[in-house]
């Protein structure tokens, strides 16, 4: 079985972003699951507020098992992060290794 790549791109309300920042840096210490090998939050060169999370798991099982049991901080998380998107600039892949 190969890995799989999860990402999520992007774009944060501009006076949002050291709230923002402040999350993703906590989350980045809470994340961990059986399967995930990393989790990573980059900014797009040239294109400020403009971020993609991209999750590594070892295998497709992982991947699919991710979400079955997340802690309680990693949920409020989320949803602060969630309110600082901008609307309709959400994209989502997953991609499987051959």
């Amino acid at each position: 079985m190969g890995k799989v790549l999860f990402s999520i791109k992007y774009e944060i309300l501009p006076e949002k972003r050291d709230e923002y920042l402040d999350v993703v840096r906590e989350l980045k210490n809470l994340i961990k699951a059986d399967g995930l090998e990393s989790y990573s939050v980059y900014e797009q060169k040239g294109k400020q507020n403009s971020f993609e999370e991209i999750y590594i798991f070892e295998s497709k099982e992982a991947y699919e098992d991710f979400d079955d049991d997340p802690s309680e901080r990693v949920d409020i998380l989320m949803n602060k992060l969630s309110d600082m998107i901008k609307q309709q600039s959400t994209h989502y892949a997953t991609l499987f290794e051959l």
